[in-house]
């Protein structure tokens, strides 16, 4: 199944965006690249916000973002409604983020993880599914 994903970050994150953005290409995804486009200095929120937004309002499908600590972009998604943004630094974190979260907003440490743990956990994240069940009613506690 094809989805529609939205990334974004920092320019910390800037390596591994590009290296996320091919994966999920060659995967037949649509991607938008909210940027940053090089690596210069920028502020994390002015990518992260787009990102969530478009996810929030059922454009994406997805969003994926990556700063140096995951953090920033973390926190700033996190303040959309309906966005459970995780942030995840191995396979299985993100499986669970989905399967038990039905997280929506995946969020990497570009500086602690390699380009190989970066795919494996992009795989991970995309692959899956929210179980419901017991897990419907906590992810229904989680809006304010």
């Amino acid at each position: 199944m094809s989805l529609n994903v939205a990334i974004g970050g920092d320019h910390a994150g800037y390596g591994l965006k590009k290296v996320i953005v091919e994966l999920l290409e060659k995967k037949g995804h649509k991607v938008k690249d909210f940027g940053p486009h090089s690596g210069d200095s920028v502020d994390y929120p002015d990518f992260a916000h787009p990102v969530a937004t478009g996810v929030h309002s059922g454009q994406y499908d997805l969003g994926v973002v990556i700063c140096g600590s995951g953090n920033g972009v973390c926190m700033t998604a996190n303040k959309h409604a309906d966005i459970r943004a995780a942030l995840c630094w191995q396979p299985e974190l993100a499986s669970l983020a989905r399967q038990h979260n039905n997280a929506n907003v995946l969020c990497m440490p570009a500086r602690y993880i390699s380009e190989a743990d970066g795919i494996a956990i992009t795989n991970a994240f995309l692959e899956a599914e929210f179980e419901g069940g017991r897990h419907q009613k906590r992810v229904s506690k989680i809006n304010l």
